[in-house]
């Protein structure tokens, strides 16, 4: 069993930036592949980012390119999304996810809303 608990989401001004952490229990976080996924309002799941177990490879959309890093702390079984330069369209809830023996685990999320 995994859980998963984001937070840092909140509101803020177009420009602004955010730093989300995801904390995951268990003994399986440095094994894993991390991923953030976002859903806004009335849209469907859309796929951020996702990073290796290690840290050292990270892909992103190519809608948050450049603006977003993800990272991980092993040593602290933590997650994070660092966001910058953030717009109106980067509103939703945005949450982490894993997939340990073909299960795939997500948190609540955190709400992220980029409004003037």
């Amino acid at each position: 069993q995994v859980l998963l608990v984001e937070s840092g989401g909140g509101l803020v001004q177009p420009g602004a930036s955010l730093r989300l952490s995801c904390a995951a229990s268990g003994s399986t976080f440095s094994t894993a592949w991390m991923y953030w996924a976002r859903q806004a309002p009335g849209m469907g799941l859309e796929w951020v980012s996702g990073i290796n177990p290690a840290g050292s490879s990270t892909y992103y959309a190519q809608s948050v390119q450049a603006r977003f890093t993800i990272s991980r702390d092993n040593t602290k079984n933590t997650l994070y999304l660092q966001m910058n330069d953030l717009k109106p369209e980067d509103t939703a809830r945005y949450y982490c996810k894993t997939v340990i023996v073909n299960l795939a685990y997500w948190g609540s999320g955190t709400l992220v809303t980029v409004s003037s």
